[in-house]
Order: structure tokens, then sequence, then C-alpha cells
């Protein structure tokens, strides 16, 4: 990786940092904490519910984000931020379609909602849940419009039988334990 590409790829991780793990969360959070009546209507009627789900939630949203970042720069020499065509990061050279991505095509996706999710659950606010949603269809938007085209682009028929076998979101847990 050249100096650039390095640089690049500390620029991408250090953004997405500030973006998907500091700042979204901390929105999701303070939308919990509004202290007028329309934005203290809980989720679940007892707290400990949407705690329960939260906890491993949360779990599940950290393994999948971290271990996606990992493959996506370790098998696919790229990273993950590519923002309308905007290169943050150096992009994939490679489609990943092993690890976690063999589950999902979004697994960052997938795990960053997860917490974003188990935030909203933790601290069991209906507005926060709703943030989320949307947010979540936004996202959703974004990679039909933006991301799975340039994928289309950039990896051809390899990418559409992949796109065709494997689901956007939500993981398909496949039998296949290989890699």
């Amino acid at each position: 990786m050249t100096k650039t590409e390095t640089i690049k790829h500390i620029t991408g991780y250090i953004t997405g940092f500030l973006v998907f793990i500091l700042f979204l969360p901390a929105l999701i959070c303070g939308f919990s904490q509004i202290p007028h009546p329309l934005c203290q209507i809980p989720i679940f009627p007892i707290n400990l519910i949407g705690r329960t789900i939260a906890v491993p939630l949360f779990m599940i949203g950290v393994v999948f984000a971290v271990w996606s970042n990992i493959d996506l720069l370790r098998k696919g020499k790229g990273g993950p931020t590519d923002v309308f065509n905007w290169k943050i990061s150096p992009r994939s050279k490679k489609l990943v379609a092993t690890g976690p991505y063999r589950c999902t095509r979004n697994p960052m996706v997938f795990g960053i909602n997860a917490i974003y999710f188990s935030i909203a659950f933790y601290f069991n606010s209906m507005l926060s849940l709703i943030f989320v949603v949307l947010w979540s269809a936004g996202i959703i938007i974004y990679l039909k419009l933006s991301e799975e085209k340039r994928l289309a682009r950039d990896f051809g028929d390899e990418y559409i039988t992949y796109k065709n076998n494997v689901p956007m979101i939500l993981p398909k847990i496949t039998r296949d334990r290989a890699n």
C-alpha cells in the first residue's frame, strides 16, 4: 500500500469512527433524554425488556461491524468509506464474498444498525427508534442508488451473481462454514 493510500485509509477510518461510532450514537442517546412528554414514549412497557434485547444485539452489531471492516481491508484490499462516489479511502480492489459477506452484502451496515437499534432499545425511547428506522431506510436507499451501481460497474457479473444470492442487509446464516 502506498503512503497516499495509507493516509486515505486512516482518514476514512477516522471519519467513519467520528460519524458512525461517536456522533450518531450520541444523537440516538440524546433523543432519549429530551424532557418533552412526546419524546418520552417508551418502546417497551418495562425497561428490562429493551435492555435484555439490547445487550446481545449490541454485541452482534460490534462483531459484524469490526469483522467486516477487517475482511474488507485484508481480503478486498480497500476500505468501506466511499460516499456518493467520493473516495475517502481507497476502494476495494477485490469483491469480498466470504466471512461476514457470505451472510449479508452489507455486514457493516447490519452491524452499525444493530448497534443503533440496541441503543434505542436500551434507552427504551420511541423517538430514538423512529430515528434509527428512518436512518436505516435512508441507508437502504443510498445502497440501492449509489453503492450497488458502483459495485456492479467495478465487479460486473461477479457482483451481480453475488447480489442475487446474498441478502442486502439482514444476514442469512449459511451451512457453509468456509472462510
